[in-house]
């Protein structure tokens, strides 16, 4: 999940009605505040995030992929 908002800048901006501009600021700092945008803040701190979704074996689990791989042929 990409939690910042890098890639909405250089497009234009709209003015919005102050009611829906309190609401939307409201919910971005709850969202900020939830469990998972700390565990991504931390996940961030330590490094690049890519590693996380590259594992050296290729997948998540060597395992069960050797089992799935097993079954599949039977």
């Amino acid at each position: 999940m990409d939690l910042s908002f890098a890639r909405f800048h250089g497009h234009q901006v709209s003015a919005l009605p102050v009611e829906l501009a309190v609401l939307l600021v409201g919910v971005a700092s709850r969202q900020a505040a939830s469990p998972t945008a700390r565990v991504q803040a931390t996940i961030a701190r330590l490094g690049p995030v890519d590693a996380l979704l590259a594992p050296v074996a290729g997948c998540f689990s060597a395992t069960t992929a050797q089992a799935l791989r097993r079954w599949k042929e039977e």
